[in-house]
C-alpha cells in the first residue's frame, strides 16, 4: 500500500522565505546602507568646503571601489533586490502596515530614480574611464535635476531606516537608543542634501565660466555626446526592466492573493469557532489576514519576533516540521510542544489554532522568556498580606492620605519581599501576593518566604514610626504562607497581563492570612514551608487548623510577630 510522502520544512514554502533568504537579506541591505551613510557623510563634507568634499571623496572611492569590496557591493544591490521582489511576490495578502507600505513604495521607485546617477558616474566611469569627481557629478545634476535628485536622496535613506528599523526593534537594547538614533536618522540626511546644495551653489558659479567647464571636462575625461546618449538609452531600458519585474511581481502576488482566497482545500478552525479556508502553501497569518482575523504580528511575518505564534489543538502531527529559522525563534521564547509561529507554518492538511497573543502585542512580548512565562508547574512558596482593620483606619482620612499612606506601605512591604527574592504577583486593595522560588526552587523559595517574613515585620515598626503623626493606631499586617505545586504563567489581557500562579496551594496561603485575626497573630505560616526551608520550629506555637475546600487539616506556625523568625532563620542558617 502507497504511503504518502511525509511532510517537509520546506514544502509549500514560496521561494525566497526562510531563514537562509532573510540572512542574505539582511545582509545585503546592510551593506547597501553602510554604501549610502558613507556616501551621505562625504556629501555633508560640502558644508566645510568643496575641497573637503572632493577629498572625502577619494577615500570613499579609495574603499568602495576595491575590487573585492565593489564585487560584494554589487552582488547585495543583485541579492537584495531579487529577493525583495520575489517576497513580495509571493505574498498572498495585500495587508500590510503602513510602514512595510512605504518602504516597499519606496524601494520600487528607486531604479526610476537613480539609473541616470548611476550610469552616469560609475557607468561612465567602467564604460570610458570617466573620473566622476565631484565636480562631474554636481554640474551634470545641478540645478536641473536637483529636485528629482533630492527626492531620491531622502527616498534611499527612508527606505534603508524603515528596514534597519525592522530589524533593530527586536533588540533588548534597541528602545533605550532608539530617540537618539532616531535623531541621528533625521540629521544624516538633512546634513547630506545642505552640503549638497552647498556643492551646487559653488559649482553654479564657477560654470558661469565656459572656460572651466571646458576645463573640467576635459579633467574628467568626458567622452562626449556618445556618453550621454548611452545613459539615456540605458536608464529608458533600466526602467522598462524594473517597470517589467514589477509588473510581473504584482501580478503574481494578485494570482496568489486570489488562490488564496478561493478557500478551498485546507480549514484553519480558530479557537473562537471562526473558519478560513485556503488553499496549499498560505501561511496561517495570511489566512487571519485574508479573513479579518485580528493577528499580531510585530515584525511583519518575517519569522523572528514570535507574536504570531499559536498553540495547534489539531493536526498537529500533520504539519510541515519548523525549519531552523523557526525553532531558534520558538527556543528564544521557551515556546512549548504545539506551539508554532502562524507567519511560518503553512499546514497541509485541517487545523485548529489559538492565537496565544493579543493583538496589540508590542516588542516587549517578542523578547526572550523565561520557561515558566509559557506556562509550566512549579512547587512555590505563596504569601498573601493584608493590613487589619484597615477600613477603620481610613475613614475619617482624606482621598489624598489614604493614596499616599497605601504607596508607603506598598513601598516598605514591596522592598522588602523583592530584597528576599520574591516576585510580586499583585495588589489587590490594601492586599498584596507574592510568589518566591519560582526558578531557585521550593525549598530555597520557602526560605526566601521566611526571611521577608521577618523582614516585613521588622520594616513594618519602621514604617509606623515614619507615619506616627499621620495615624491614629499603628498599622498591623496579616500574613499567610503556604508551599505547594500550582501552575504559573504569564496571565491576563492586553497590558494588564503579569506573572501569576493558580492551584489549591494559592487557595490555602490566601485563606491563611484572615486566620491571622483569629489567632491575634502577624503570620499564619504552614508548617510544610518551615521543613522545605529546613528551619526548627521548637519553641514556636504550632496549631492545626481546618481549611476551606481541603479534606484533611493543616498543621500551621503561628507568629505572634512575624520577626520572631529571625533567630530560627540565623541557626537554621548557621546548622547549614
Amino acid at each position: 500500500m502507497p504511503t504518502s510522502p511525509a511532510p517537509t520544512a520546506s514544502r509549500g514554502k514560496p521561494l525566497g522565505v526562510g531563514p537562509v533568504a532573510f540572512r542574505v537579506r539582511l545582509a545585503s541591505g546592510l551593506v547597501l546602507f553602510a554604501f549610502v551613510l558613507t556616501h551621505y557623510l562625504n556629501h555633508a563634507l560640502g558644508l566645510i568646503s568643496f575641497a573637503a568634499m572632493e577629498q572625502g571623496r577619494l577615500v570613499f572611492i579609495a574603499f568602495w571601489r576595491f575590487p573585492p569590496i565593489e564585487i560584494a557591493l554589487a552582488a547585495s544591490l543583485v541579492a537584495h533586490v531579487v529577493l525583495a521582489l520575489l517576497k513580495a511576490a509571493q505574498s498572498r495578502t495585500f495587508k500590510m502596515r503602513r510602514s512595510e507600505w512605504a518602504q516597499l513604495v519606496l524601494g520600487l521607485t528607486l531604479p526610476f530614480l537613480l539609473a541616470e546617477h548611476i550610469l552616469g558616474t560609475r557607468g561612465l566611469s567602467l564604460r570610458d574611464g570617466l573620473i566622476d569627481s565631484y565636480a562631474w557629478t554636481v554640474w551634470a545634476l545641478w540645478p536641473a535635476k536637483a529636485i528629482p535628485q533630492t527626492f531620491a536622496l531622502f527616498a534611499v535613506w527612508a527606505h534603508g531606516c524603515i528596514g534597519v528599523h525592522f530589524w533593530l526593534r527586536l533588540k533588548q537594547w534597541y528602545p533605550p537608543f532608539a530617540p537618539w538614533l532616531l535623531g541621528a536618522a533625521v540629521l544624516c540626511p538633512v546634513l547630506a542634501y545642505l552640503g549638497f546644495v552647498d556643492a551646487g551653489q559653488v559649482v553654479q558659479a564657477l560654470a558661469a565660466d565656459r572656460g572651466w567647464v571646458q576645463d573640467m571636462l576635459f579633467d574628467v575625461q568626458f567622452p562626449g555626446g556618445d556618453a550621454a546618449a548611452w545613459v539615456a538609452t540605458m536608464k529608458d531600458r533600466t526602467a522598462i526592466g524594473a517597470a517589467a519585474a514589477i509588473l510581473l511581481a504584482a501580478a503574481w502576488r494578485t494570482m496568489s492573493w486570489h488562490r488564496a482566497r478561493r478557500r478551498q482545500g485546507i480549514v484553519i478552525r480558530y479557537s473562537d469557532g471562526k473558519q478560513v479556508r485556503v488553499g496549499p502553501g498560505v501561511s496561517v497569518l495570511e489566512a487571519s489576514r485574508l479573513a479579518n482575523i485580528p493577528h499580531a504580528s510585530v515584525c511583519g511575518g518575517r519569522g523572528r519576533c514570535s507574536t504570531c505564534r499559536v498553540r495547534v489543538s489539531e493536526g498537529l502531527d500533520a504539519l510541515p516540521p519548523a525549519d531552523d529559522g523557526e525553532l531558534k525563534v520558538l527556543k528564544r521564547v521557551n515556546a512549548p510542544h504545539g506551539v508554532r509561529l502562524a507567519c511560518q507554518l503553512r499546514p497541509v492538511k485541517d487545523i485548529g489554532v489559538a492565537l496565544l497573543l493579543p493583538p496589540t502585542a508590542t516588542t516587549k512580548d517578542a523578547g526572550k522568556r523565561a520557561e515558566h512565562e509559557s506556562g509550566a508547574e512549579r512547587e512555590i512558596a505563596i504569601m498573601f498580606v493584608d493590613i487589619r482593620a484597615f477600613t477603620k483606619i481610613s475613614e475619617d482620612k482624606l482621598p489624598f492620605d489614604i493614596v499616599f499612606l497605601l504607596n508607603q506601605y506598598f513601598r516598605s512591604m514591596g522592598q522588602a519581599i523583592e530584597e528576599n527574592g520574591g516576585r510580586l504577583d499583585k495588589f489587590i486593595g490594601d492586599g498584596i501576593m507574592a510568589l518566591f522560588g519560582i526558578e531557585a526552587g521550593p525549598n530555597v523559595g520557602c526560605r526566601q518566604a521566611l526571611a521577608a517574613t521577618a523582614k516585613m515585620s521588622e520594616v513594618l515598626d519602621e514604617l509606623n514610626r515614619t507615619l506616627a503623626n499621620d495615624l491614629d493606631q499603628p498599622l498591623r499586617i496579616g500574613i499567610g504562607l503556604h508551599v505547594g505545586s500550582v501552575i504559573v504563567g504569564e496571565m491576563g489581557y492586553s497590558d494588564t497581563r503579569s506573572i501569576t500562579a493558580i492551584g489549591d496551594a494559592v487557595n490555602v496561603a490566601s485563606r491563611l492570612e484572615p486566620m491571622t485575626k483569629d489567632f491575634k497573630a502577624e503570620a499564619v505560616v504552614s508548617s510544610e514551608v518551615l521543613a522545605k526551608a529546613g528551619v526548627p520550629t521548637a519553641g514556636l506555637e504550632a496549631a492545626t487548623v481546618d481549611v476551606r475546600g481541603r479534606e484533611q487539616p493543616l498543621e500551621v506556625i503561628v507568629l505572634k510577630l512575624g520577626r520572631e523568625l529571625r533567630t530560627h532563620l540565623d541557626a537554621a542558617g548557621a546548622e547549614g
